[in-house]
């Protein structure tokens, strides 16, 4: 295994297996064609076309005020049904954005664990958190809740979290540390933002064409991460040598936490550039 194959392991997926998802003229998502008979049942606010792709019925196609604040009641109660059924895990009751880019007007809200389902583009927030011991470097690790409902027991980064309407990516990644790792806000704001990554991931739930904005944050020597949030059961202070082993070897980590480690590694030169597979890394971070 490398570093590769965790890159190729995520972007894994059938096109074919899905069937588009268009509003107001653009593709937004995609849904797997074996649940859109679930989805039809759930809401008379979508409608299948003869080519098989999915849109908004008449009455919610237009982009107006009026018609956005009834896609938003039609697809939170479509998501309500969708859990009532099994079709989806229970609602998270964080409204995430539908929109094809960061920032841009939102063509609906609607619950966060409905989103893979209607394979609508996520963003989030990962913080790698480092610190120098011995003069080495290391990354605090986070082992995730046993009753997480995704990746329970998983290793993930430090601190991360999806990207709620309302928020700011700084505000949101202030909050994401107080809860997840109890870091002070002044100390959080030192985050440096790095970039992004980016990847299409077919999992159970659905499709994944997520975007996740990475910052790096070192870390006081004597500083140690401690969970307020009951998400994360543990943390540890690795060295990076095993930190880099670990996501090359295993399947240890979170999917899309390999692909923030990886990035890290190689802006931080731990990956060198004559490594075989180094240009391969730097456009597979960002297909």
């Amino acid at each position: 295994m490398s570093f590769l194959d965790r890159i190729r392991e995520i972007n894994r997926h059938d096109p074919d297996a899905f069937a588009p998802f268009a509003v107001d003229g653009r593709r937004l998502g995609a849904v797997r064609k074996d649940r859109i008979g679930a989805l039809l049942s759930a809401t008379g606010a979508i409608v299948q076309s003869r080519d098989g792709s999915l849109t908004f019925a008449d009455a919610l196609a237009a982009g107006t005020p009026e018609a956005v604040a009834a896609r938003n009641r039609a697809m939170a109660a479509a998501a309500a049904r969708l859990a009532e059924t099994g079709a989806i895990a229970g609602l998270r009751s964080e409204l995430y954005t539908a929109a094809r880019r960061f920032g841009e007007t939102p063509a609906f809200v609607i619950d966060r664990a409905a989103v893979p389902f209607f394979g609508l583009r996520a963003w989030g927030v990962h913080l790698n958190g480092y610190t120098w011991r011995d003069g080495a470097p290391h990354m605090w690790i986070g082992r995730r809740a046993k009753d997480k409902p995704t990746y329970p027991g998983r290793l993930d980064n430090m601190v991360a979290g999806g990207q709620p309407v309302g928020l700011g990516l700084m505000e949101n990644l202030v909050k994401e540390c107080a809860e997840e790792a109890d870091i002070p806000e002044t100390l959080a704001r030192q985050a440096r933002p790095v970039g992004a990554i980016t990847y299409v991931q077919q999992a159970p739930e659905g499709l994944k064409p997520d975007v996740q904005f990475c910052f790096d944050l070192e870390l006081p020597p004597d500083f140690v991460p401690r969970n307020t949030d009951g998400e994360i059961e543990s943390f540890a202070l690795w060295p990076i040598e095993r930190v880099a082993e670990t996501v090359a070897e295993t399947r240890e980590f979170k999917d899309n936490c390999n692909l923030v480690i990886v990035d890290f590694l190689i802006r931080h030169g731990f990956i060198p550039p004559d490594n075989p597979d180094y240009v391969a890394l730097v456009r597979g971070l960002r297909p």
